[in-house]
């Protein structure tokens, strides 16, 4: 009875704090075993549970308890099982050392009880461990003793991961035909099994291997059949690394539709999960898709974000890609020098890729013996009667020495001559190469002054466009409106009720004038700030009252939440952007909404909140929201009008202040406008 209670109140517990139940069942039945070798299989059958659930720390506890009952029964099992699972928690902590030792252990005690299977799993395990570490002949020796017993008895599970170890090894070592082989065996296995991310993995390599072979077609199969397979909500570092290859294997054959699709996808996909080597590969990619197809200032922009963040992740594969796209880059415009620069980069880098990414195998060879080998030459010189005397020479024939010692002299006047020349030589080209470095550079600064011309060009057209259909509107309107009262066309009541709408005209040629002023200096880099410290709260309050008229016509709800707080910016620029944002939260909010003002420290920064219950923004208009290109407006809760580029110039104005502003929105739900920016100047 006692023993029933027990266990129910163990069975209750386990219930409770238990995630697993197949863990909580095998825990209650070790409890009640008898301390021998049904008791150690059980325990081994947890082991492998709380390895599988990677809970190690309390796998740990019951290998140790397990090993000692092994050893005390004399049990060699599950002394070796023991041993193979402590090292492969050794393996996943990667303490190299520690899984080695016990690796060994391990294999030792499964030949003693010639237990070919566990000789064969501890042999793989050992192969993916050296593998991993670069000891690429004891992986391989390790893997293919292992691989013999598996086929024999068809354990597809261990098949899976010795084949994929003898393919990772394979590759690392130049054999490309033998790595594929395996990743086929590899893929095969794993559709068995349905090992999902398996076959994704096995399908990924398989199309790059392809690709290192040159079989570009074979490439794209495969690199298409992975990306179908993938999950787009869990795969999304694979989906960002097979994109851009996949562009790049389309652009090879110059089918830029289909490279194009995928690059662009691969670019957007990268920068929305911000992973940086897929968004290198991306940029590298498109930057070479779009010098193909002669957009050569685009190509430059694309090569120039990947240059920076290849040096900064420090992928040297893909810089050294990006050196070679620059010279063609270079050479496409003329800019020969530049080229020249890109050419030397990209060779010093091959170089010294070639030397490091060459593995080595150990060999043994005897050791010659350079002095016995000497010994041997000048033994056989004396025998061979060959030796020259030089003095007894030089005694008989006084000539030869003279003619000797002038030639000695003439010699070293060469080599005196030659040390001057080339002394002479590599000044000039140390010369030469100064020129080179600042005529660069006076070409990178006339190159950027360009494409800022451009660039500001092109924002010239856009504002003109601007201005000449909403100036037009509004002025057109105030002018057809004095007509009226110049030809005393209106009664008195009719004029009352038209001074609104021609105030509301008078005030959106105002606006637009405003920002169009404000959004011109940002765009032409002549708004330089001048930071000081001063009271945000100061700022709320002037532009409130400014509003308070306009909020008491759509009886709003303003709540002014904000508290003494110091920030470090330029202050006209900072009250343009509230008075922006505080007038956006009263255009879009409806009769009884509730406007919020707020501001609070976050991470020793000033976090300042213009939050609004109005009509909100869809998920499909935030993109456009700050984008000046966009030209992006639409009307109030009250038909007001507005320019489209207030929101612009508010990010400009934030980001020349060492800030950032964004924006949560839920359509007919409301809006909250965050802008953060520094509570003191920066550190020198």
């Amino acid at each position: 009875m006692k023993q029933l209670l027990i266990l129910a109140v163990c069975l209750i517990s386990f219930s409770i704090f238990s995630q697993n139940e197949k863990i909580d069942k095998l825990t209650v039945q070790i409890a009640y075993l008898n301390a021998d070798s049904t008791k150690v299989d059980m325990s081994l059958m947890l082991i492998n549970e709380l390895y599988e659930n990677k809970d190690f720390s309390k796998a740990l506890l019951y290998i140790n308890e397990t090993s000692k009952l092994s050893e005390d029964l004399n049990y060699i099992k599950g002394q070796a099982e023991s041993s193979y699972y402590r090292a492969l928690i050794f393996t996943e902590r990667n303490d190299y050392f520690n899984a080695i030792d016990n690796y060994n252990k391990s294999r030792n005690l499964y030949l003693k009880i010639s237990d070919t299977l566990g000789v064969a799993k501890v042999s793989n395990s050992i192969g993916l461990i050296e593998i991993k570490r670069g000891n690429y002949k004891v992986g391989l020796q390790n893997s293919l003793s292992a691989i013999d017993i598996f086929e024999k008895q068809y354990l597809r599970d261990e098949l899976s991961s010795a084949y994929n170890n003898l393919a990772e090894a394979y590759h690392k070592t130049n054999q490309t035909d033998k790595a594929i082989e395996y990743n086929f065996k590899a893929l095969e296995v794993r559709k068995q099994i349905n090992d999902k991310e398996g076959v994704k993995i096995s399908t990924k390599n398989i199309a790059s291997l392809y690709s290192e072979l040159k079989e570009h077609r074979k490439a794209i199969e495969y690199y298409e059949k992975a990306l179908d397979i993938l999950n787009p909500k869990t795969d999304q570092d694979l989906r960002g690394e097979i994109l851009p290859k996949l562009g790049s294997e389309y652009l090879r054959f110059n089918e830029y539709d289909k490279a194009s699709e995928y690059l662009v996808e691969g670019l957007k996909y990268n920068r929305e999960q911000n992973n940086k080597e897929g968004l290198l590969r991306a940029l590298n990619a498109i930057g070479h898709l779009n010098l193909q197809k002669k957009k050569v200032k685009l190509a430059e922009k694309q090569l120039n974000e990947a240059y920076k963040i290849a040096q900064k992740i420090d992928n040297k594969t893909e810089l050294l890609e990006n050196y070679k796209l620059h010279i063609a880059l270079d050479s496409t415009r003329g800019y020969y020098q530049n080229a020249f620069f890109w050419q030397n980069k990209f060779y010093n880098l091959k170089d010294s890729l070639s030397k490091i990414d060459q593995p080595v195998f150990p060999t043994d060879l005897e050791p010659i013996d350079f002095i016995e080998n000497n010994s041997i030459n000048k033994d056989s010189s004396v025998n061979g009667e060959q030796k020259f005397n030089v003095t007894s020479t030089t005694v008989t024939n006084p000539y030869v020495l003279y003619g000797a010692i002038a030639a000695f002299a003439l010699l070293f006047g060469l080599l005196i001559y030659s040390l001057l020349k080339t002394k002479a030589h590599k000044e000039a080209l140390e010369k030469q190469k100064n020129i080179l470095a600042e005529e660069h550079i006076r070409t990178e600064a006339i190159l950027e002054q360009t494409h800022h011309l451009e660039e500001v060009n092109q924002v010239k057209d856009k504002l003109f466009s601007i201005v000449s259909h909403d100036l037009k509107d509004s002025i057109s309107s105030i002018k057809a409106f004095l007509d009226l009262l110049k030809e005393d066309s209106i009664s008195k009541d009719e004029f009352y009720e038209l001074i609104p709408e021609l105030s509301e005209n008078a005030n959106n040629a105002s606006s637009l004038l405003f920002n169009l002023l404000n959004w011109s200096k940002s765009q032409m880099q002549n708004l330089e700030p001048k930071p000081e410290r001063f009271n945000i709260q100061d700022v709320f309050h002037s532009k409130i009252a400014l509003v308070e008229q306009k909020v008491e016509d759509k009886r709003i709800v303003l709540i002014d939440e904000s508290q003494n707080d110091f920030i470090y910016a330029d202050r006209s620029m900072v009250e343009i952007v509230i008075q922006n944002l505080i007038t956006n939260a009263v255009k879009f909010s409806r009769t009884g909404d509730v406007i919020t003002i707020s501001n609070q420290d976050v991470n020793g920064k000033s976090l300042i909140c213009i939050e609004d219950t109005g009509v909100g923004i869809s998920k499909g208009n935030i993109d456009k929201l700050f984008a000046a290109h966009k030209n992006f407006t639409t009307a109030g809760t009250k038909n007001e009008k507005g320019t489209g580029l207030g929101l612009s110039i508010a990010k400009d104005l934030v980001e020349l202040n060492n800030g950032r502003i964004w924006v949560e929105s839920t359509e007919n739900v409301g809006s909250k406008f965050f802008v953060e920016l520094p509570k003191r100047a920066p550190m020198p």
